[in-house]
């Protein structure tokens, strides 16, 4: 089993696709799929299927031992390079869908003004990756929505928002222009995959409001903002958010109407609680002054009108 064979496997799964993991990794198509077809060899087992690109069960198992064998090597080779090549590492930076709106970007901007040495990556989240993506090192700070509740976990609260539903814009909710709670429990929601936490499903799913019991789910999974929208403009499913994604998604064919009196959400930066790096703490420390600062200028959303 070698390193290439390992990078490559995982790009494929965070990329989705073999072409897009072959272009982050600087290589042709073709090299992936042999590194992924001898990783398979080896193992004696199949662990993805093609078209459409999914982790089979031995692919699952698979997955987190991938990950951590990958983090143990770098984690290895930042020891042997000595604090001069830690010093150089980039700080890598989660946002699931939008992030938490308008703040997002600008406190992207102002760690880049405030520490222009350190460099940038910017990485997107599926609704699977709420906690993982910071617990397994593959980012250092990340953007989500709700607040992660793990010891593992810290969390500098952005937005607190108004909850919506998301529904294709023909149909019984074409003309209304706010709901209940009691109008949107029993709507057939976009399922979501194997893996999500449990707390992001019961934000999306109203479940505090629903007692803890499963909606009605429709045929089709969602990984993320985009698949959600796609589903709904096709009048697959319903969708949730918080209010601010109208501003980011106005897709044609999807409304975001307000539910009145679901209870506020949060969008949050979370971080590793162990994480004492200087980096890391001057980008909480950004994000929470341009949160206490900014937030309230940002362009307000027009007043929740009731049903």
């Amino acid at each position: 089993m070698e390193l290439r064979q390992l990078a490559s496997f995982l790009a494929v799964v965070e990329e989705g696709q073999f072409a897009r993991a072959a272009a982050r990794l600087f290589l042709s198509p073709p090299a992936v799929t042999a590194h992924v077809q001898r990783l398979e060899r080896e193992l004696g087992a199949r662990l993805l299927e093609r078209s459409p690109v999914r982790l089979t069960p031995a692919g699952e198992r698979f997955l987190p031992h991938a990950r951590a064998a990958l983090d143990a090597l770098n984690a290895a080779t930042d020891a042997v390079a000595g604090p001069e090549h830690a010093a150089a590492a980039p700080l890598r930076v989660g946002v699931m869908g939008h992030g938490s709106a308008e703040l997002t970007p600008a406190i992207i901007q102002a760690f880049a003004r405030a520490r222009p040495e350190i460099r940038l990556e910017l990485r997107p989240l599926d609704f699977t990756e709420h906690v993982t993506a910071l617990v397994e090192h593959r980012v250092d700070v990340a953007f989500v929505r709700p607040a992660p509740e793990d010891e593992r976990i810290a969390v500098d609260v952005l937005t607190e928002e108004p909850r919506i539903v998301v529904v294709p814009a023909r149909g019984a909710f074409a003309e209304v222009a706010a709901l209940r709670l009691a109008d949107v429990l029993d709507l057939p929601y976009l399922n979501v995959p194997p893996g999500t936490p449990r707390q992001f499903t019961d934000y999306l799913y109203f479940m505090r409001a629903r007692n803890g019991e499963w909606p009605r789910l429709a045929p089709d999974q969602a990984r993320n903002p985009q698949e959600v929208l796609a589903s709904v403009m096709s009048g697959r499913g319903v969708g949730s958010a918080l209010y601010s994604f109208r501003r980011f998604y106005p897709w044609p064919g999807t409304r975001g109407i307000p539910v009145v009196d679901a209870p506020r959400d949060r969008s949050v930066l979370a971080t590793r609680a162990a994480d004492t790096r200087p980096e890391v703490a001057v980008f909480r420390a950004l994000a929470a002054a341009l949160a206490r600062d900014l937030g309230p200028t940002l362009v307000p959303d027009p007043p929740l009108p009731d049903p």
